[in-house]
């Protein structure tokens, strides 16, 4: 029974493997009667970024697969499938792209799409300019660009107009060749035509500093008016080559109105004010003597620590250098702190009298450094040494100039009619040398020389102890020739008669 079951499942094996073979698909028919490609057309998506990417979609009835020519000189099209797309990267411009439609049975079709790239303007334009002296540096941002050039305008006069390049996160420095007002120009470029400009004007030079002569180009000479005042960089009145600060004192201006010497960050360094060396001198223009002119110097930074003095002017229509004590403070105002900084100052000319349209000049504002002490030998040449004289009995002494050569200066004596008998000019202050006389019994000579109006005249030389008068010796020599230097020799062994 068993037996019988095991011979029918083989057979029943064989009947299903007998009954089985392979079958081929060799027929194409379908293809020989595939549709022509037709209706072919084309889907363009272009970014608005700028970059220029163009994605390309082509459509069509009966078509496999597509060639895509891009239309820019790309040698090789892109070979797309049906229901794909292709990417690409344009410049701006016009093109004329070709689509091909392949269908399976290797017929074609084609078409073609005009293309219109054009970058959008840049957007969000940021421009910073940094100033420092003569130069200027500017950073650049903004959407949508590809590069950015920066016209500075100070050569206009080629063609064409130079710039420099600029990328976005990145700095270009500029040194202009003189202190002025510039226009900067910063065009930001889409890589097309489309652009965004920016302009801006610049003041640049350095910033103002001791002394202060109006002259050099490289500063930037802005003053700063208040109380209507009305400043200004003009010609000498005496010298029109030479540049001065020219101040009206308008009609109706206040009493207190002045000129800030610069800006309001004052000077580019501290006015080294100290008690020991506590002026400033300023040359002066004015119409009419007698009127008060108040310098105040201060920190920029706070204007509570300040000190400010006043001078007299002398002289009418005539310039004439005047000198600003800050150890003798304005009635009423605070006293020199050497521990301030004073790095601004401001010049009041007629202080205290309503502005009525006085015209004022200044020039050469300088910081006075505290000169040495007079010491032998006397020449008034050095420019560290404090050549004060102080004459009695009506003496007057001056600076000057050598009368036989004018690169030498030399002290100018006046005894004015109805001087004193013994008018005379003590060589310093009454404090004297800075050393004293090293005179011994064989050492008992000094030399002056002397450019006398006459021969003949008495001269007399005194020697003597600052702290004690009485201690004291005198001679005297003649003059031996008219209007010419002559070299007189004093010998203190020889003292007048009666000294």
């Amino acid at each position: 029974m068993n037996a019988k079951k095991y011979i029918y499942s083989i057979a029943f094996l064989l009947a299903v493997l007998s009954g089985c073979k392979k079958e081929k698909f060799e027929d194409t028919s379908f293809v020989n009667g595939a549709a022509d490609p037709s209706k072919l057309s084309v889907v363009l998506d272009i970014t608005q970024d700028n970059t220029g990417l163009v994605t390309i979609a082509p459509n069509g009835e009966g078509v496999s697969s597509y060639d895509v020519y891009y239309g820019d000189g790309t040698a090789e099209p892109a070979k797309v499938a049906a229901g794909h797309s292709t990417q690409h990267n344009y410049a701006e411009g016009l093109y004329t792209i070709k689509i091909v439609g392949h269908n399976l049975n290797g017929k074609t079709v084609e078409t073609t799409q005009e293309l219109t790239v054009s970058f959008k303007a840049p957007e969000n334009l940021d421009v910073k300019t940094t100033l420092t002296g003569l130069s200027v540096a500017v950073t650049a941002k903004a959407d949508f660009e590809t590069l950015f050039r920066v016209y500075w305008g100070d050569k206009t006069g080629e063609t064409p107009e130079p710039f420099d390049p600029l990328l976005q996160d990145a700095s270009v420095t500029h040194a202009y060749e003189s202190a002025g007002q510039y226009t900067i120009r910063v065009v930001a470029l889409s890589g097309g035509a489309a652009s965004t400009e920016y302009t801006t004007t610049v003041k640049v030079g350095k910033q103002i500093d001791l002394p202060v002569m109006f002259d050099d180009p490289n500063f930037d000479y802005t003053m700063s008016d208040f109380g209507a005042n009305a400043s200004s960089v003009a010609a000498d009145p005496e010298n029109p080559a030479n540049k001065v600060l020219k101040v009206v004192k308008t009609a109706g201006a206040e009493v207190w109105a002045g000129t800030t010497i610069g800006t309001g960050l004052g000077f580019a360094t501290p006015v080294p004010l100290t008690t020991a060396a506590s002026k400033m001198s300023v040359r002066v223009y004015s119409p009419a003597a007698g009127l008060t002119i108040k310098l105040k110097v201060e920190d920029h930074n706070n204007g509570a620590n300040a000190v400010e003095t006043d001078v007299v002017t002398t002289k009418a229509n005539e310039w004439e250098t005047l000198t600003f004590d800050f150890n003798s403070p304005s009635a009423g105002t605070p006293a020199l702190n050497s521990a301030f900084v004073y790095d601004k100052a401001s010049l009041f000319f007629d202080f205290g009298t309503p502005g009525s349209g006085k015209i004022f000049y200044a020039d050469d504002i300088k910081f006075v450094f505290a000169l040495t002490q007079i010491d032998l030998p006397v020449n008034f040449d050095a420019t560290t040494v404090n050549y004060t004289v102080t004459d009695f009995g009506n003496n007057q002494t001056a600076d000057d100039v050598d009368p036989t050569n004018a690169g030498n200066k030399v002290k100018l004596t006046t005894k004015i009619s109805g001087a004193e008998t013994w008018a005379g000019t003590t060589i310093g202050t009454p404090i004297g040398f800075a050393s004293k006389i090293p005179f011994t019994a064989s050492h008992t000579k000094m030399s002056i020389r002397v450019y006398s109006p006459a021969a003949g005249i008495h001269i007399r030389l005194k020697a003597e102890d600052h702290n004690d008068g009485s201690k004291s010796v005198e001679t005297e020599a003649i003059t031996t020739v008219a209007n010419t230097w002559e070299t007189l020799m004093f010998d203190f062994a020889n003292h007048v008669s009666g000294t």
